[in-house]
């Protein structure tokens, strides 16, 4: 069974950090692409950041660049997303996804099949 889990949300202070994590089970991480993507309460999801099969290719969302990087951990079969200088408005459910075709297109990756649970962030003081 295909299955990806988040961890690592949680509450923090504005200007703290979180590292989520998006494990795969079922299937080798190695060929997909994986994006993440957060919805905050009353808004429409959107696309954080996104990263190819072969880690050569990454994106991110305007409102996350500089502070967001994600990377991947093939041999963990983990990708991860640091999270660093947070405001109140990063306060979301995050989710990753996982899409076959190994691009690092957040379009592309939204419209898959494989999705984690999400994981929630809050940042408050």
């Amino acid at each position: 069974q295909l299955q990806l889990v988040e961890s690592g949300g949680g509450l923090v202070q504005p200007g703290g950090s979180l590292r989520l994590s998006c494990a795969a089970s079922g299937f080798t991480l190695n060929y997909y692409a994986i994006g993440w993507f957060r919805q905050a309460p009353g808004k429409e999801r959107e696309g954080v950041s996104c990263i190819s099969s072969g880690g050569g290719s990454t994106n991110y969302a305007d409102s996350v660049k500089g502070r967001f990087t994600i990377s991947r951990d093939n041999a963990k079969n983990t990708v991860y997303l640091q999270m660093n200088m947070l405001s109140p408005e990063d306060t979301a459910v995050y989710y990753c996804a996982a899409s076959p075709h190994g691009l690092c297109v957040l379009r592309l990756i939204a419209a898959s099949d494989y999705w984690g649970q999400g994981t929630q962030v809050a940042v408050s003081s």
